[in-house]
Parts: C-alpha cells; structure tokens; sequence
C-alpha cells in the first residue's frame, strides 16, 4: 500500500493573501512588530527523555508569551482522536488542549501542533475568525506562521519512501510563501532552525513566490514583459472606457490575486493593485509615470510606474 502523497502547490493562495490583509487589519503596524522575533527552537525543544505533561505544559506557556496571550493557562491532554490537535475555545482563563496520542512518541512536533491551536486562542480573543472550518483554519495557519511560530509547522513536513507526515491545513509552499512575507516585513531568516530536509526547499519556492509579488506591475521592479504587458493593458482600458485586468490571471481583477486592474472614473483611468506586503488593494492614477505611494493599510512605501 503506497503512502498518500502530500498535496503542493498553492491551491489557498487567495486565502492566505485575504488572511494576511485581515491580521494587518485587525494588528496596526506597532501590534504586529512585537512579533517581530519567531519563537526560538531552544524554547520548544522537547526531549525524548522529558516527562510528557511537563514538557507539553512548557512548551504551551512559551508559545503562550511568544504570541501575547499573557492570561491563558494551557492545560494539555492526550487521546485518541481523528485530527492531530483541537483546543476548547472558552472565556478562560483555561484553555484546554488536546493533542492526538501519536505525539506521545513524535515528541518533536508538539510544538508545531500547540502553536497552531494556541493560535486559534488568540484569534478567539481578537474576535478574528473566517466563516467555514477551511477558510478559518487556513486563517489560523497564516497567522500562525506570519506572527512567529509557524516555522514549526513547516518543519514538521516529512517525507521519505515509506512514510509522510505534515501538519496544518496550508501546504508545504504555501508555509514558505508566508514565512517569507514575514521575512520581508521583519528581516529574519527561519532556514537555519529548520531539521526537516523538505522543509527548507518548500521554504525557497514558497519565498519564490513571495518575491514575484513584489516584481509585478504597476512596481517600478518589474521586469520588462511584465511592464509591457501592462503598457498593452492600459492602452485598452483607455481605449475602452472600462475595468481591464491582466488577461494573464485567472481571477476576478479585484481578488486579492489578481496582479492589476484598471478602472476609469471621473478623475481618468485608476489601477488598482495588490501591496506586495500585506495584500490590501491600492489604487492610483494610472499613465502618470514613476510615483511612490505609500499603502495604507502597512504602511509600506512602494516605487511605481503606473
């Protein structure tokens, strides 16, 4: 009987893109830079000759202070269960978790799986949440990894002829298209605590991605197809009167994946843009040569050639 294959790719992209506009939103820029240290492996390291209940109780207190959750008292259990962890999510101040009997001997993952569900306890308390369990765990997995302890998650994907583990909703790319981004936004770099052999690949493509979003018209670092693909765009959309996106995406042209879409208005044609960081929706004057503007949402300054 062959091992089920992992899914790769970015199938949640444009919820993941969705899911970092909704924590820029609800975390100004100073609330998000107290995250701007990952929880360190010395932290979450669990021994194979730690006591159980102990260690999972240690590790639940530090992934507790590294995501400000100051009055949560984690209490962990085990049992037999069909998903790797789930977390009662009440008024508190207890929370109580339960993770699934393999990691009575995957001690190494125990981290990976507390941060995924103490970080549903802090969304529970931002009054952030999506509606659907696939939106809102993929939700949780985002803002698990972009606020600094998802390089964990990532690192417990494993794969070898016989066998195949990963935890979390997000895949294995898609990890690294968001730790990434957090590297952007606070220039830290996880490889170096990786262990997995697949977890630093993943990471490379998935900071690929990451980068392209930041090479895209209307950005002054575009490459030169690009930019004369959208110089053809915007030609149209002049001619036309009306929104024009990149043909070249399969999205709706205001998804948050969409490159860009032009719009005309009482003022002349608009072009409307995702910010590389954290995927609001810019608009500006289009056809008014090298601009900077800066998003509103992040803060972040952008060069462009509209």
């Amino acid at each position: 009987m062959g091992v089920a294959p992992v899914v790769r790719g970015y199938p949640h992209l444009e919820t993941i893109r969705t899911a970092l506009t909704a924590l820029h939103r609800r975390l100004p820029p100073d609330a998000l830079h107290a995250y701007a240290t990952s929880v360190l492996p010395a932290d979450v390291a669990f021994a194979d000759q730690d006591d159980l209940h102990l260690g999972a109780q240690r590790v639940a207190r530090a992934l507790v202070q590294h995501l400000r959750l100051p009055d949560a008292r984690m209490i962990v259990g085990f049992r037999e269960m069909r998903h790797a962890a789930g977390v009662e999510l009440t008024a508190g101040p207890e929370y109580f978790i339960e993770l699934n009997d393999r990691f009575r001997t995957h001690r190494r993952d125990i981290g990976a799986a507390l941060a995924h569900e103490i970080t549903h306890v802090l969304l529970h308390r931002l009054g952030l949440s999506f509606p659907g369990t696939r939106d809102n765990e993929i939700l949780t997995d985002t803002a698990t990894t972009y606020l600094g302890a998802g390089w964990l998650l990532l690192d417990a994907f494993r794969e070898d002829a016989l066998s195949s583990q990963k935890l979390g909703y997000l895949t294995p790319e898609e990890f690294g298209y968001v730790l990434a981004k957090r590297a952007a936004l606070f220039g830290e770099d996880p490889s170096p605590w990786f262990t997995s052999p697949q977890a630093y690949p993943a990471y490379t493509a998935g900071a690929a991605l990451a980068r392209r979003d930041g090479q895209r018209p209307p950005l002054a670092a575009a490459g030169r197809a690009g930019r004369r693909r959208y110089a053809k765009d915007r030609r149209d959309a002049q001619e036309h009167g009306g929104v024009r996106a990149d043909a070249a995406s399969l999205h709706s042209p205001h998804s948050p994946s969409s490159p860009y879409s032009f719009e005309s208005g009482p003022d002349g044609l608009r072009v409307s843009f995702a910010c590389p960081t954290c995927c609001q929706r810019i608009r500006l004057a289009a056809a008014r040569g090298r601009v900077r503007a800066r998003c509103g949402l992040c803060r972040t300054v952008l060069e462009c050639d509209t």
